[in-house]
């Protein structure tokens, strides 16, 4: 069973088009998210409604009303919200239509926000199936006109506004190549981010040992995944911070992470208490 994420514009028609063609339509629910950023949204919505109409496959939406000025992260995080439900509903996989250009243009907004090296992991969560980030954006075109599909065209996509926007002009006149090696770049950067989350679950991540044998980059890489779990987002200043208490901390003492968590230590482990 697959959740796919379908706004209207020719990325998710295609995928709506390519799904059709390889699985059962009784087995793809469409999801639409209506953020109520745009004048056309309903109209957005409608479209979707009818193509799902149109090649008999379930149909799901909600209406969010976050109005003209919601940010970029809050409709995403609503967005996926949404869809994670409907994915434990249905026992089903997420699919959506992020293509090579996405991955581009979020690699470039993360660098530019200073989120290190991890801003290069983008687009990792393993619920989420991403069938067309090998392709680029022209292909894509490229294939809803030889089809002959419909699709919607996003008003806000020519605003400069938005800095997803303003950098998207910048990197279509990079030299081909160097997409290339962006993306081979995000291939690598997603696999050691997964290989990090996968070396974390083998070992007691409470232990206050195992932080002491690995390098402070390491250890502070996995401490914020081990707390990102938890639902504790950290900065990198209060990470350094927290991995010098989990290697000098006395038995018995207790750090206060936010208002609703300490985290305790013993001799040789630590673990998280919430108020």
């Amino acid at each position: 069973m697959l959740i796919a994420a379908i706004s209207g514009g020719v990325d998710s028609i295609v995928l709506l088009d390519l799904l059709s063609k390889r699985y059962k339509t009784s087995d793809i629910i469409v999801a639409h998210v209506n953020h109520g950023i745009r004048v056309e949204s309903s109209e957005d919505a409608d479209f979707v409604r009818k193509m799902s109409a149109k090649y008999g496959m379930r149909y799901r939406q909600i209406d969010l009303n976050l109005g003209l000025h919601a940010s970029e992260e809050v409709a995403r995080d609503q967005r996926y919200t949404f869809l994670r439900k409907l994915s434990k509903e249905f026992n089903a996989k997420i699919v959506t239509a992020h293509h090579a250009d996405d991955i581009i243009e979020t690699i470039a907004i993360n660098l530019v926000r200073g989120t290190g090296w991890r801003g290069l992991a983008v687009m990792s969560a393993k619920d989420i199936y991403r069938p067309l980030t090998c392709f680029y954006k022209n292909d894509l075109l490229l294939y809803a006109k030889k089809n002959g599909l419909e699709w919607r065209e996003d008003s806000t996509n020519s605003s400069d506004l938005y800095l997803r926007n303003r950098l998207r002009k910048r990197i279509k006149t990079l030299n081909p190549s160097i997409k290339q090696n962006l993306i081979q770049l995000w291939r690598n950067q997603t696999k050691i981010a997964r290989d990090i989350n996968k070396e974390t679950a083998k070992f007691s991540k409470n232990s206050r040992y195992f932080y002491l044998m690995i390098s402070n980059d390491v250890a502070v890489e996995i401490l914020r995944n081990f707390l990102l779990n938890k639902g504790i987002a950290q900065t990198r200043p209060q990470l350094n911070d927290i991995l010098i208490s989990i290697k000098t901390a006395k038995a018995g003492s207790k750090r206060t992470l936010n208002s609703s968590v300490s985290m305790c230590f013993s001799t040789s482990e630590f673990w998280l208490e919430f108020c």
